[in-house]
């Protein structure tokens, strides 16, 4: 195991309440390792984090960000279009609150997913050796951030926020895959609420956990002890961060109800409002009453130390108009209105804290959608289009990246696919040329990263 590997491991996160701790060792044994972390890996890490809304089921590029409203009427967004701040450029017409805020992002409407599967292959497949992009990120620079102990890849589904919502959708594979790189490098997946027993979670072996009632237990024993003495800036914040500012993070509670109620989407569509008549009727209410939490969450983590965030909801832009799935007309109404909502809040949220240099937000799903409309009126499933959006760290403001053909179809100009996509990420968490010089790590990410990024972003 490598000395980066052994220092910033979930495992010796978590050892707080045997060794480290309960010894009185923590002082000695951990934190001094933290200061001596290799200049090559400190000059390989920007600084930068990566949220990354995983649009499950597959997003119609022409609903969303090309809604091509001098097609014939079953090519063109059955939710009509609206004009935004980039002159010429117009959106799906249940995104307005994004149209408003067009000068603040980039569009590619050139992106193309390589099939029509469900699957996640934006962030975990071929292209990122079988791993959660994040999980390449750990893999390299710990489990945990040196300077708070939090940990730095999570994936945030609805439960994350809100306990009543339903499991995980897993039939497509895992958003937690850590491919070849190990355990060390799985994301932490936290669950609802902001009790730190809870948000501790890490779905992982009692034999690596161990009672995590003996660690609360402990900490709570030895938390006068700790707090004696300390002088040393780098000891307090790690004092604070286990007592107390890990847990917190976790808890909305703690946030401003102003900048809560702003985020919120459950007001946005209610479940009495949702057509009992689709499969997918609680997948749809989790996602219209969880989104936007899940995205204030999300900003919370980067703030904290995180710099990687999955955020997903549920297999929900699925829109064939079958027994499972409504029509995109309808179902815009109840995944795409809270999405417009969701990433309107947070890009507002992030450029009032002065954080869109630090974090880079990407928006796409794993394919998507049938440029004509079927015989029901929905769109099946198409890899050959799909929408993508970006914004922050480095991304240009107001852009349009590519063009699609008059029926939304293919590219029309020069193809963005998931490698760049792929490789720009890392390029916004890695500089590439210091990467090469860190010992130890996997040539599959180094090659990954050295690919080629998507034309006209620079995130360096």
């Amino acid at each position: 195991m490598s000395l980066n590997r052994l220092l910033f491991s979930r495992r010796n996160f978590l050892r707080v309440g045997g060794l480290a701790l309960g010894s009185g060792l923590l002082v000695d044994r951990w934190l001094p390792r933290l200061e001596a972390a290799t200049p090559a890996l400190r000059d390989a890490l920007t600084g930068k984090s990566v949220v990354f809304l995983f649009q499950h089921g597959g997003p119609s590029q022409i609903e969303t960000f090309d809604p091509k409203p001098d097609a014939p009427v079953e090519v063109r967004s059955v939710n009509g279009d609206i004009q935004t701040r980039i002159p010429g450029v117009r959106f799906g017409g249940l995104m307005p609150q994004l149209a408003e805020l067009a000068d603040r992002f980039t569009i590619v409407r050139s992106f193309v997913t390589g099939d029509g599967n469900h699957d996640i292959k934006p962030i975990v497949g071929r292209n990122s050796a079988g791993a959660n992009i994040g999980s390449l990120y750990a893999r390299v620079a710990g489990s945990n951030d040196p300077r708070t102990g939090f940990p730095t890849n999570l994936v945030l589904y609805p439960r994350s926020v809100d306990d009543s919502t339903g499991p995980e959708i897993q039939d497509f594979g895992r958003l937690e895959s850590t491919g070849a790189f190990g355990a060390g490098a799985a994301p932490f997946v936290p669950g609802a609420g902001g009790d730190l027993q809870q948000n501790l979670e890490l779905r992982l072996t009692a034999e690596r956990l161990g009672d995590r009632r003996s660690l609360l237990e402990e900490i709570d024993r030895l938390r006068p002890r700790l707090r004696e003495g300390r002088t040393d800036p780098l000891r307090e914040q790690a004092f604070e961060t286990l007592l107390a500012g890990i847990a917190g993070a976790f808890d909305l509670s703690k946030e401003d109800a102003t900048t809560v109620e702003r985020y919120d989407t459950a007001p946005l569509v209610r479940p009495d409002q949702i057509d009992r008549v689709w499969n997918n009727y609680n997948h749809y209410v989790d996602h219209a009453k969880s989104l936007g939490k899940l995205m204030l969450l999300a900003r919370r983590m980067c703030e904290a130390g995180a710099k990687f965030v999955t955020v997903t909801t549920s297999f929900v832009w699925d829109m064939h108009s079958d027994v499972n799935n409504a029509p995109p007309a309808e179902g815009m109404r109840y995944v795409g209105t809270p999405f417009d909502h969701a990433v309107s809040a947070f890009l507002r949220d992030i450029e009032a804290r002065g954080l869109s240099d630090r974090i880079l937000l990407v928006c796409c799903g794993e394919m998507g959608r049938t440029p004509r409309l079927n015989a029901s009126g929905g769109r099946d499933h198409w890899g050959s289009l799909a929408p993508l959006l970006l914004s922050g760290a480095g991304v240009p403001r107001g852009g349009v990246i590519g063009q699609s053909t008059r029926d939304a179809g293919e590219p029309q100009s020069a193809a963005v696919d998931i490698p760049q996509l792929v490789a720009t990420i890392l390029r916004t968490l890695f500089d590439v040329g210091q990467l090469r010089l860190v010992p130890g790590v996997p040539e599959e990410i180094v090659r990954l990263a050295s690919g080629e990024p998507i034309p006209g972003i620079d995130v360096l």
